[in-house]
Parts: C-alpha cells; sequence; structure tokens
C-alpha cells in the first residue's frame, strides 16, 4: 500500500474535513478525495461518512486508523533509521510550543544530552494540531503542548500547572484589560475563563497565538496581558513587569505526549528528566502568593 494514501486518510481524520486536510497537505481538495477513493477501493470498504459537518470514521474507518498509524510509523521510523547521524546510536524527534521550550525544553535539552549523549536529538516547535500530526505520522517521537487530543496508541501525561499571570508595564495598572493589552490565544479553556471574568471587555487590539509574540510587544511597546509565571518572572525580578494587583490567574496545564510502544531506554530518561524539572517549576511557582493573597496582605497593612 502507498503510504501517502495512509498519510492523507490520518490527516483527514486529524482535520476532520477534506478540505483541511487538502490545506494541510497542500494539495487540492479533489486530490484527497482521489486519494480516499483509492485507498477505498483497494480496502473494499468505505472508510468515511460524508456530511456538511465534515467527515466522520465508519466503523471499518476505525479499524483501519490504527493499521494506518502503524504503517506510516515504520516507514518514518525507518527513514529516521536510515537517517542517524555518523556517532550516534540513534535519534529522537522532541516537538513543543514555543512557550514550552522557554524555560522549559530548554533546560531539558542539555540533560538529556548528557544522559543520552549517543541519541541524535532533532527540536522542533509547533502548535498543537502540528504537533498531533506528527505524532499520529511517527515524524515526532514526543510532543509538549497545552492542549494534546487523545488519540490510539499515544499516552497522554501531565507535567505540571503552567500559573498564568496578567503583567503590565504599568506598576498601578487596574485589574483588567487597559489600553495596550494583548490576548495571547492560551485556548478555548482560557478563552472561556478569560470571559468569565472580563465580560465587559470589548476586545484587543492586539491578539497573538504564540506567548513569546506578545511578551516581546508588551516589553518592546508597553502594555498588558496574561502570560506563563515561569517565563515573566525575570521580568518581574528587574521590574521591567509588575503583577498586576487584584487580577484573576488561571491554570493552563501542560502535558507530555508519546506512543504507548517506545524505546524505553530513551524514552525513560527523556520523560524522567521532564518530570523532574516540571516539579522544580511547580516548586518555584509557589514561591510567589497568588495576586489575591498579594491583595489581602495590602489591605491588612493599610489597616
Amino acid at each position: 500500500m502507498d503510504t501517502e494514501l495512509a498519510r492523507t486518510f490520518l490527516t483527514v481524520v486529524a482535520a476532520g474535513n477534506f478540505i483541511s486536510a487538502a490545506d494541510k497537505l497542500h494539495v487540492s481538495q479533489s486530490t484527497v478525495s482521489t486519494r480516499i477513493h483509492t485507498l477505498e477501493d483497494q480496502l473494499g470498504c468505505t472508510l468515511f461518512v460524508r456530511n456538511k459537518a465534515g467527515t466522520t470514521l465508519t466503523p471499518a474507518g476505525r479499524q483501519f486508523q490504527k493499521h494506518a498509524t502503524a504503517l506510516v510509523r515504520t516507514v518514518e521510523q525507518a527513514r529516521h533509521d536510515i537517517g542517524i547521524p555518523k556517532g550516534f546510536s540513534g535519534t529522537l524527534t522532541i516537538g513543543g510550543r514555543i512557550g514550552l521550550w522557554e524555560e522549559f525544553l530548554l533546560q531539558w535539552l542539555p540533560l538529556m544530552q548528557a544522559s543520552n549523549p549517543n541519541v541524535s536529538i532533532r527540536a522542533d516547535s509547533a502548535l498543537e494540531p502540528e504537533l498531533m500530526q506528527g505524532l499520529i505520522e511517527g515524524r515526532i517521537d514526543i510532543g509538549v503542548m497545552y492542549t494534546p487530543q487523545s488519540r490510539p496508541g499515544l499516552k497522554v501525561e501531565q507535567l505540571f500547572d503552567e500559573r498564568l499571570v496578567m503583567v503590565s508595564t504599568n506598576p498601578k495598572s487596574a485589574p483588567e484589560p487597559q489600553p495596550g493589552y494583548v490576548y495571547v490565544d492560551w485556548g478555548p479553556e482560557f478563552y472561556t475563563r478569560h470571559s468569565t471574568f472580563f465580560p465587559n471587555f470589548g476586545g484587543p487590539a492586539l491578539t497573538a497565538n504564540i506567548g513569546w509574540l506578545g511578551l516581546q510587544h508588551v516589553l518592546n511597546n508597553k502594555g498588558s496581558g496574561y502570560f506563563p509565571l515561569r517565563i515573566v518572572r525575570p521580568h518581574i525580578e528587574a521590574k521591567r513587569l509588575h503583577i498586576v494587583e487584584g487580577a484573576p490567574e488561571f491554570s493552563l496545564p501542560a502535558y507530555v505526549v508519546y506512543p504507548l510502544e517506545h524505546d524505553e531506554t530513551v524514552f525513560g530518561n527523556a520523560l524522567a528528566i521532564m518530570h523532574r524539572i516540571a516539579d522544580a517549576i511547580v516548586r518555584t511557582n509557589r514561591d510567589l502568593p497568588d495576586s489575591k493573597s498579594r491583595m489581602k496582605k495590602i489591605v491588612k497593612r493599610r489597616r
């Protein structure tokens, strides 16, 4: 079987419809349809039910999904094995969001290299859909992200809870979005809770889907926004940013996703190091009381 057909099938599963799958594969919708029809002819069954809402897997499609995943992963693993750099015994591809590379995966990387010097590591950065697709296809061995999806053959483990705090270049900023506020898209759950706490917020002048981009804009142009405490802590200590007193804080879980079937020697070390760093982040985040506690202390002192 042509692995391109299996890869197209998995892309449609992840995207939910043929149009989005075509965009991800950089081909036309008719090409995607032709590949799926060819695959269905080869297998002698219907894989998708198509309707206005998108596509859903048939029972046969659900059965084939695990085989398609295994097929694509086998081919990708073969490419990995063949492409091992000289002097190394194996490779490991780690993918993560930019915000999780900052102050987390960048700490993990040298520790992983020291513990497994014979393993060549490839570091990738992407958003959740691309990371999940890479894991499904076997192009990514370990993914670190905020909003993973449950997929057959993949295991999801929580690493730590991000502590999202509102920070501002103005030390006396009001505890709500002000002019210059940057809304960072931390996912649908953050959006829902943000809307609940700020029902009168009409919308930001700037929205960013990458925390690093929003943070650099705030630092360079003045303003405010919600960012992980572990990332903005150095700026707070240097008094370039200030935690906004009285503003609500939000929790954003970070997860690691990896195949159920894996090399325990390499993956075991990689995951153990990640959890060790995650535990340190949790301890560090506890050092700074939340904004409500600090507000109570300020009020008490004034009395």
